[in-house]
């Protein structure tokens, strides 16, 4: 069968695919190349790709298949009309959510620490400065509390932080050991970041919480806090940011994930106190060797007609069905 990775990022999914799937052709095409390519293939891997229904209605395959989490770029409705399976790897138990969580401190720390500012302070021979502040004392509040947002809290509790949260269900509390303050519902969001030196972004995008984190709620953030963003780059107005940033309301923000990807290095945003990545947070060693385990027992059970792991859709008339299933 022909497993297509439907973009030039992100190129360990496929180094990794390749060598665990031998008897199968593990193609990569260009974002540019996306129809051509995907004529003859039997599954998409879309990475970052957008998949819509004109794509999904005019081709064969009947598997998309994400290396990761994210589907809001993949038309489900579309698929499924058109007897495709969607499935998904989870974030949890899979090390992506504690990766992400961990990159989400990453930022934090960088920030907090100025670590830019302390490499130029080395450079120019300038010694004991910059001062940072710690972590030590400070609050967050963590925006969504899944699988990333529990991990992050977890980790975030050791270093004296109080920890407060931010979700659409807060009768539903937080989960053990997180050592949660307070959970405050979405309805609550411009109170919850009042008070808060972080504001930590980890909610599932969908159209409905599109820039969810907008002029209203950065306003609302207190004088000098950072915004740290490794969800997706809807849930941010990036042009309210920006502007949050030159007044010198935010102190900086620390961003993995962008409005578009990849991201113009050019946008005013970065001329600002803006520590950005390019959407690595879950791109270690641990998230990805389970992931393309995953990813790798889906393709075989695919191939031989068997039921799919993780799947958020079923089609009534799937395109495939192997021979010997008929």
């Amino acid at each position: 069968m022909k497993v297509l990775v439907c973009s030039e990022g992100f190129p360990e999914a496929a180094r990794r695919l390749r060598g665990l799937l031998p008897d199968h052709d593990v193609a990569v095409c260009a974002a540019g190349d996306i129809n051509a390519a995907t004529a003859d293939a039997d599954i998409l891997i879309p990475t970052m790709t957008r998949l819509g229904a004109d794509l999904i209605e005019a081709h064969r395959f009947g598997l998309i298949m994400q290396y990761g989490v994210g589907l809001e770029g993949v038309d489900i409705e579309a698929a499924t009309r058109a007897g495709v399976w969607v499935a998904r790897v989870p974030s949890a138990g899979t090390g992506n959510a504690e990766s992400v969580a961990e990159h989400a401190v990453l930022l934090m720390l960088a920030l907090s620490r100025q670590l830019p500012q302390a490499q130029a302070a080395l450079r120019s021979r300038a010694w004991g400065q910059p001062a940072g502040a710690a972590l030590l004392g400070k609050t967050a509040c963590i925006v969504g509390l899944g699988d990333i947002g529990t991990a992050l809290a977890v980790r975030l509790k050791p270093f004296g932080l109080r920890l407060t949260a931010v979700r659409k269900h807060p009768e539903h509390g937080a989960g053990h050991g997180t050592g949660m303050d307070r959970v405050y519902g979405t309805e609550h969001l411009k109170e919850a970041v009042r008070d808060a030196n972080y504001v930590i972004v980890c909610v599932k995008y969908d159209a409905n919480v599109h820039h969810l984190i907008d002029a209203g709620v950065m306003s609302a953030m207190k004088p000098g806090s950072f915004l740290i963003n490794i969800a997706r780059g809807g849930l941010v107005d990036h042009e309210a940011l920006t502007q949050a940033l030159q007044s010198g309301h935010l102190a900086g923000a620390g961003l993995d994930v962008f409005w578009q990807e990849p991201v113009d290095p050019d946008h005013p945003l970065f001329s600002e106190n803006v520590l950005a990545t390019p959407h690595i947070a879950g791109v270690t060693d641990a998230s990805y060797s389970t992931i393309a385990e995953v990813v790798t027992e889906n393709v075989r059970r695919y191939a031989r007609g068997e039921e799919l792991l993780h799947t958020v859709n079923a089609p009534a008339s799937p395109r495939y069905v192997p021979a010997k299933a008929n």
